[in-house]
């Protein structure tokens, strides 16, 4: 008696591509959507957000760099003295890239090194309740 021959395993799976759903999930935003985040007016809207239970920490600790809800205000703290977020304050120095600057490395000008930007962990605001 030979072996069975075993074809698709996992039909009624409606999810096409299992890897793809995964990157997708831990996805975070790109460092040209950061700097944009970082503008005053939009910072200012980000790091004072209103009390929204869907989100951890109901949106209250807020990391503007890393683009990251915390639970508690200790753990915001900790995460603000780890390697990532040391490591994305770094990659954020670099000013983004613009359709100017695509357009010189296509042959279209003369080059112009990026400019560096100064960047510093926000400022926290502790309540004195």
């Amino acid at each position: 008696m030979g072996k069975s021959k075993q074809v698709g395993n996992h039909k009624n799976d409606k999810r096409k591509n299992i890897a793809k759903t995964w990157k997708t999930k831990r996805r975070t935003k790109d460092l040209d959507q950061i700097h944009a985040d970082m503008k005053p007016e939009v910072a200012a809207k980000l790091l004072h957000q209103e009390v929204d239970y869907d989100v951890t920490g109901c949106a209250q600790n807020y990391c503007l760099h890393c683009a990251r809800y915390f639970v508690d205000m200790k753990s915001l703290k900790d995460h603000f003295k780890t390697k990532v977020h040391k490591k994305r304050l770094k990659q954020l120095r670099e000013e983004p890239y613009t359709q100017a600057e695509a357009e010189r490395a296509a042959g279209m000008g003369s080059y112009i090194p990026p400019k560096v930007v100064v960047v510093q962990t926000q400022p926290i605001e502790e309540d004195m309740n």
